[in-house]
């Protein structure tokens, strides 16, 4: 940090107070101050007035008012931002940028001591107290955390048997042996969350308050090139890099931890038996996709263990797979394979589909997002690594029959009603195109959305 941040950061502490340096920080940079932590006594006095001010809160809002707030699922704004129904989505600005947009939620909570009938939940999503979808007190339908968590759990998408043979160094083999698809893992709120998260990451990169070696927003030089890469945990070198050093995790290089919402995906993977309990991952890359751009064939390096998975937002799009992939022309491909990766599911890579198989993502047809996920070799770890505390002994959640009684009959047919309606919003069009505008500052409108072999990509 230069010396004028310093000064400035000096005499904000000195001249402003708690309070003052409070109202100069965002929603997001104030959840990073307090989850680093308290003591009991001062967690517990914070709780209880978090606790009286939502009481306060929801016992003044009716549920006809929130019909009202919530007529629209997404409209413009007069200063040209986007609004949904749980608040404006805030896109990364240039770094020449001045100032930065304010979020102003657009919802209101349901009152505490309304009980909504069936009808209610038509645009309600389903939500834990994990850290990803917020309070779900506010929709409380009296069925319990772990109910709600067992249910989300049931309504996974599994596909475990992917298959393609060929003849790989003389011998016949399933070369996607190992790859699993997992759908409906995240939901369309917790979709939204996650995007907010990366934009405010993003921004912060431009204005230069990630670690150098975390963020990088290359020039778009061509068609397929430059996406914009955010990486936690370890810095991984693609080629070899000016200073000579080969392919592969920089020991010596220092990047940003996870961020605390990452840290609860990777628990939420584990728990939901997504990922295995012996290979929690402790890094991570965020790529940031225009339109049009890809990521060439190739296979993960071996300095991250397997299994490793990647999660898609914002818009479906295809994967190839196989042994030998072709590179057909700028951002186009051609392969064996063709796996569609849609909005909140995960991709787990393993076996033949990791090590035999190479993949690449052909030109996105629209913005899109991906994090991947992946634990580093105990031998490559960077030299200053330590363990996350809240990474270690994560277990998967332990399957129990949902009560089977009239009245829980009726609580899982809601939830599971809301659940239906909110996987049906979350692919509608308007999302693709209306809720996210253009990452960064480069933007092209002359790309092509498809590949020679009539992939829609």
């Amino acid at each position: 940090m230069t010396g004028s941040m310093a000064e400035k950061r000096s005499e904000a502490v000195c001249g402003d107070g708690l309070m003052g340096l409070l109202q100069k920080l965002d929603h997001s940079e104030i959840l990073e101050v307090l989850s680093g932590g308290f003591c009991k006594n001062c967690e517990a006095v914070l709780e209880d007035r978090v606790r009286a001010l939502m009481n306060k809160k929801f016992t003044e809002i009716s549920i006809s008012n929130v019909k009202t707030e919530s007529s629209s699922f997404s409209s413009p704004t007069k200063n040209g931002s986007e609004t949904s129904s749980w608040g404006p989505i805030r896109t990364p600005e240039s770094v020449s940028s001045v100032g930065r947009k304010e979020a102003v939620s657009s919802s209101s909570p349901v009152s505490i001591n309304s009980k909504p009938h069936l009808s209610d939940y038509s645009k309600v999503e389903i939500l834990l107290n994990d850290g990803l979808g917020g309070n779900s007190s506010v929709n409380d339908t009296g069925v319990s955390e772990e109910e709600k968590e067992q249910i989300r759990l049931s309504q996974i998408g599994r596909k475990k048997d992917f298959v393609h043979i060929e003849r790989t160094n003389g011998r016949t083999m399933n070369v996607i042996q190992g790859l699993e698809l997992h759908t409906r893992v995240f939901n369309s709120e917790e979709q939204k969350k996650i995007v907010e998260c990366v934009y405010d990451l993003q921004r912060m990169g431009q204005k230069g308050m990630l670690r150098a070696r975390t963020y990088s927003e290359p020039k778009k030089w061509m068609r397929g090139k430059g996406r914009v890469t955010i990486q936690f945990g370890c810095c991984y070198n693609y080629a070899v890099d000016k200073n000579g050093n080969p392919p592969g995790i920089i020991r010596e290089e220092e990047v940003d931890p996870l961020p605390p919402l990452f840290k609860q995906m990777i628990k939420r993977m584990v728990r939901w038996h997504i990922l295995p309990p012996t290979c929690v991952p402790n890094s991570c890359i965020v790529n940031i996709y225009d339109e049009g751009d890809c990521i060439p064939p190739h296979i993960d390096h071996h300095d991250f263990l397997r299994p490793f998975c990647t999660v898609s937002f914002l818009t479906e799009c295809s994967i190839l797979f196989g042994s030998s992939l072709k590179i057909v022309d700028a951002g186009e491909f051609s392969g064996p394979v063709s796996i569609s990766l849609p909005k909140g599911s995960v991709l787990i890579l393993n076996g033949n589909g990791a090590d035999v198989a190479k993949h690449c993502v052909p030109a996105v047809p629209a913005k899109r997002i991906s994090i991947t996920f992946r634990k580093m070799d105990e031998s490559k770890l960077p030299y200053k690594y330590s363990p996350d505390p809240e990474l270690l002994n994560v277990r998967p959640l332990v399957h129990r029959p949902l009560m089977n009684t009239p009245s829980q009959q009726q609580k899982n047919t809601v939830i599971r009603h809301e659940s239906r309606i909110s996987q049906q919003s979350s692919s509608s069009p308007h999302l693709d195109k209306d809720d996210f505008p253009p990452l960064g500052a480069w933007k092209s409108d002359s790309r092509k959305r498809g590949n020679k072999n009539g992939l829609r990509q």
